[in-house]
């Protein structure tokens, strides 16, 4: 184990607001376990110090015992991770982040885009198959929702062999989970892998118009607005648990998923806010510290 380091992983201005809000989701737990045979036994690890070596994991990549400290085993990570993902934390915390953003700058749902990226999953699992990108290594594909600006709102996990269109109700599905109601008139934002009738019946079912990118026109031509969720999933991509994820469990891989979406959510909610509001640590920069 190494030396615990006070650097945080990410800018504090990120961490400390999510923390809040992910402590106040966690059942309280004594420093002691009343039930013990013996009537007493080791302190139990302060969660705010677990979910530190939790956020180190999201951003490097690393493997548990790289990360683990002095003060945190990785075997207390693990038991600790498994705990919060079947809570389904990853999803809420990420539910109250929306919903902040949502009251204080705005969603703008009226122009939502969908689209899978493929990632690395070397250690197999759930979630993992073999990659068409890569040589048929092991592969996890995740499709996003996103609204007019890339904020991400909902995101589906899977193989990297299933294809991206079969996914997008499921992923609309997740999506509409943490939204309120959808305006009237709203448009989806689609490549060419969604240009087939399924995807077609799906969004006249929904009331959606369709801007879907035809297959055999070169991409150039028909850019249209959905480059802002390729964008989004360039932010996904910056956290190393998801560029190369390691966990075989998918709902740990989903809770990694949607932490992930969380700090990209209130990253963009303080750097819009900061010129509509003031407050005691306003960032004077677009660079959080």
């Amino acid at each position: 184990m190494t030396d615990w380091s006070p650097v945080p992983a990410i800018p504090s201005s990120l961490i400390e607001p999510v923390w809040v809000e992910f402590a106040a989701l966690l059942p309280p737990r004594p420093a002691f376990d009343p039930l013990h045979p013996l009537g007493c036994h080791r302190r139990r690890i302060a969660d705010r110090i677990v979910f530190d070596h939790v956020v180190d994991a999201l951003v490097h990549g690393s493997g548990y015992e790289r990360i683990a400290t002095r003060r945190c085993s990785d075997r207390t990570i693990r038991r600790r991770l498994e705990t919060w993902a079947h809570m389904g934390l990853g999803q809420q915390i990420h539910a109250l982040a929306l919903d902040a953003y949502d009251r204080m700058i705005g969603l703008e749902l009226a122009e939502l885009s969908v689209d899978g990226a493929i990632t690395k999953a070397p250690c197999g699992g759930e979630r993992a198959g073999p990659s068409p990108v890569d040589r048929r290594k092991g592969g996890l594909k995740r499709s996003t929702e996103v609204e007019a600006d890339g904020i991400p709102l909902g995101i589906v996990s899977a193989p990297a062999n299933r294809n991206d269109s079969p996914l997008l109700r499921t992923t609309l599905e997740a999506g509409w989970a943490q939204l309120h109601p959808m305006p009237e008139d709203v448009t989806m934002h689609l490549d060419r892998a969604y240009d087939n009738t399924p995807c077609r019946d799906l969004l006249d079912e929904l009331g959606f118009d369709a801007e879907i990118a035809r297959k055999g026109v070169p991409a150039p031509i028909q850019v249209g607005k959905r480059w802002v969720v390729e964008r989004t999933n360039a932010w996904m991509n910056g956290y190393g648990k998801i560029r190369r994820c390691t966990d075989r469990d998918g709902v740990i891989v989903d809770f990694y998923l949607y932490l992930a979406a969380a700090f990209v959510t209130i990253r963009q909610l303080i750097r819009r806010a900061r010129t509509l509001y003031r407050w005691d640590a306003r960032p004077t920069t677009r660079r959080l510290k």
